[in-house]
């Protein structure tokens, strides 16, 4: 039995059952039916092993130990040994018979198994998830320790660009802005620049407070409307933001050369297209125009 939770042996048909057919519905199951007295059996199984963990856990290799589970190969016809056979979903999908070289298993594995996540890929997971709940302080940690393996992994600049504008170091998220290569992540880049610009804008803007007091007064006061959101989208308060442009664009669509419309389009770029207020008030929006 291998100290690994990704490999393992089957013994008789109720665990085939249990290990193999049903494991199968949650992740690729290769099986590798073998024998003790097969040479080529003994040579392959340390090289299934060795794939196996490279998947950490997207890969499951059980073995079937041919001289005692007479019932399993006889279901399955096995004929010649070693014979490897891949299960998904509760089926048989793919395999191999006789021994086969690294590259031809991984071939034959590569339709069918997700790659596992890299190191890198779970530092920025988990540094973007600290940074959707506020936890600016670990995003940081978490990406400078990416960015020191991968200094031009653009996701994880523009991540760490946000990350600094948020404590306020605008022109050092700047920097790091200009730094990222390649349009792969463009609709990212804009989005973080957007922030940055909101968070300059709102520095040099009145107290929200004051704009309040003044919509109080004028519910039509176009520049406290606008000033106002540009205060809230420096907050995050995207959603107030969002209705407060919408509706002076409705009012009042040329204030400041067209800026309710152009500012609604970069909040869409900040959020990305995938974010439900972005649905809602594009929606909004083209109903607006036409």
């Amino acid at each position: 039995m291998s100290d690994t939770p990704y490999i393992f042996d089957v013994s008789g048909a109720a665990s085939f059952e249990r290990l193999v057919i049903e494991n199968s519905f949650h992740k690729p199951v290769l099986v590798d039916f073998w024998a003790e007295w097969c040479a080529p059996c003994k040579a392959l199984m340390p090289l299934l092993a060795q794939i196996a963990e490279s998947y950490q856990g997207e890969l499951l290799l059980a073995k079937v130990n041919c001289d005692v589970e007479q019932d399993i190969v006889m279901r399955f016809g096995i004929r010649s040994l070693p014979t490897v056979v891949l299960f998904k979903n509760g089926q048989p999908v793919d395999g191999f018979a006789g021994a086969q070289p690294e590259s031809a298993i991984r071939a034959m594995l590569e339709p069918h198994v997700a790659e596992p996540a890299t190191p890198q890929a779970n530092l920025l997971e988990s540094a973007q998830a600290a940074f959707a709940e506020g936890r600016i302080g670990e995003a940081e940690s978490l990406l400078k320790q990416l960015l020191t393996e991968d200094n031009e992994n653009a996701a994880a600049l523009i991540l760490y660009a946000r990350c600094l504008a948020e404590r306020g170091e605008l022109g050092e998220a700047e920097s790091v802005l200009n730094a990222v290569k390649g349009d792969e992540h463009k609709q990212a880049l804009a989005g973080a620049k957007a922030q940055l610009t909101f968070l300059r804008r709102a520095a040099d803007l009145p107290e929200v407070a004051l704009l309040k007091s003044r919509l109080a007064q004028n519910a039509e006061d176009d520049e406290a409307a606008y000033q106002l959101a540009i205060q809230q989208l420096a907050r995050q308060q995207y959603e107030a933001a969002l209705d407060a442009l919408l509706k002076l664009f409705v009012r009042n669509r040329g204030y400041d050369n067209g800026a309710p419309h152009s500012t609604l389009l970069q909040v869409f770029d900040l959020l990305g297209n995938d974010h439900p207020l972005v649905t809602l008030y594009r929606r909004k929006l083209y109903q607006a125009i036409y």
